[in-house]
């Protein structure tokens, strides 16, 4: 390899940036960054959706992982279910302190409890446009 890269972020379309935020930042913890509105016609071209891309977007940071949630306000295609054997990205994972409690409160926040995913120690979660996210449960720490 000639060159290093860096990591920036994972981009994720949402159909409401409040509702995303929401879910995201209130039951799993991430933070907010930065808000974003590109110039319309070269984000157009680089997102490859006609003009005008009306875009905003919303960077969110947990533990050094930046999710960029991406909004575009204009007529847009439903989303659907994708099974994991699907090519492209399939899943977030994050590990929780309290697995039983966060997915208690996954309705509250907009999501959706994939029942049949339950391991005991991993379950998945549908966020409110239906992304899946792995829930691991954090290892519990012996006690002295």
């Amino acid at each position: 390899m000639t060159g290093r890269a860096t990591f920036n972020w994972v981009g994720l379309a949402v159909s409401d940036l409040d509702r995303s935020r929401r879910f995201y930042e209130g039951l799993l913890g991430f933070t907010y960054q930065r808000r974003l509105v590109p110039p319309d016609e070269p984000t157009a071209r680089l997102c490859q959706v006609g003009p005008p891309a009306n875009l905003t977007a919303i960077y969110l940071q947990l533990d050094g992982f930046v999710l960029e949630l991406l909004h575009f306000d204009r007529e847009n295609p439903d989303g659907r279910d994708r099974p994991m054997n699907e090519p492209g990205l399939t899943h977030l994972s994050v590990t929780v302190d309290d697995l039983p409690e966060v997915v208690a409160r996954t309705a509250a926040y907009g999501g959706t409890v994939v029942t049949a995913t339950d391991m005991g120690a991993a379950i998945c979660v549908r966020d409110p446009d239906g992304q899946l996210v792995e829930l691991l449960a954090a290892p519990q720490k012996e006690r002295p």
